[in-house]
């Protein structure tokens, strides 16, 4: 069975979770260790997630990350010893084949969630393509998102809502979103972290971590949610990359038992 075909016939939500993007080893196997023990005691499947570059920064000066060969190296290394399905983001038509042979699943960043090549890109790779919703998009042109994946054959597509844009430095979260993008037919994620996130508020994003917990629960709710995106780290406030959004390691478990409370998904 495929991980797209787990997904799908799981009874339990799924879970996309890791660092904004790779630090050292020691924290991105902290990280990993933890995720899969939480998720293992819930019966929740893990996709382990990671940027090896960010491609979108508020300022210059901002950490992007290893690069795209060392950051692979990382993820391979990650997936051999851990044997967990990996995700990461690609920005460009030319790195798709070289993140397919490492990743699991592809993910279109919310900025670029209309460049069609970069989508066709990704679903001739044969990969799960995850596509995050543009903070400028309404629900419903996610159907054009998606038919430009599945053109050329390749079914397995993922939806995920990070927010709307609502006036400057702010995002909100219309929960009819989760019902309109589930009718297109396939898997809808919220991203938790990024919902939440306060986009260029200062040098860097500024964030709402405090409110992750409810706004989960809240979107499992709807029953129309079939994963969770979560960008956690041990000490948020030390990390490289989305240090004011990221949710506390030790605060991932409070929240999974909330939604696996909320019953069965879609």
């Amino acid at each position: 069975m495929s991980l797209y075909e787990q997904l799908l016939q799981s009874d339990r939500f799924f879970l996309i979770a890791g660092p904004c993007v790779i630090e050292d080893n020691a924290v991105v196997r902290q990280i990993m260790e933890s995720l899969l023990e939480e998720t293992a005691r819930r019966g929740i499947t893990l996709i382990f997630k990671a940027s090896y570059r960010k491609a979108n920064r508020t300022s210059l000066a901002s950490f992007t990350g290893p690069g795209l060969s060392d950051g692979l190296a990382v993820l391979a290394d990650l997936k051999r010893e851990y044997n967990v399905p990996i995700l990461t983001d690609v920005h460009e038509c030319a790195e798709v084949t070289t993140v397919a042979e490492v990743a699991d699943v592809l993910q279109i960043p919310a900025f670029l969630s209309r460049q069609t090549a970069l989508i066709q890109s990704a679903a001739d790779s044969g990969r799960i393509v995850n596509i995050k919703k543009g903070q400028f998009m309404a629900p419903q042109d996610m159907q054009a998102a998606a038919d430009k994946a599945t053109a050329g054959g390749n079914q397995q597509v993922m939806l995920t809502e990070r927010g709307t844009s609502f006036g400057y430095h702010n995002l909100v979260v219309d929960f009819r979103g989760f019902a309109i993008m589930h009718d297109i037919g396939y898997p809808v994620v919220y991203d938790v972290t990024h919902s939440l996130q306060r986009p260029s508020l200062d040098a860097t994003s500024g964030g709402e971590p405090e409110f992750a917990r409810m706004m989960a629960r809240a979107a499992m709710a709807t029953g129309m949610v079939s994963g969770l995106f979560i960008e956690t780290h041990p000490e948020p406030g030390k990390a490289l990359s989305d240090a004011a959004t990221m949710l506390p390691l030790s605060e991932l478990g409070d929240i999974l038992d909330d939604c696996v409370r909320q019953g069965r998904r879609p």
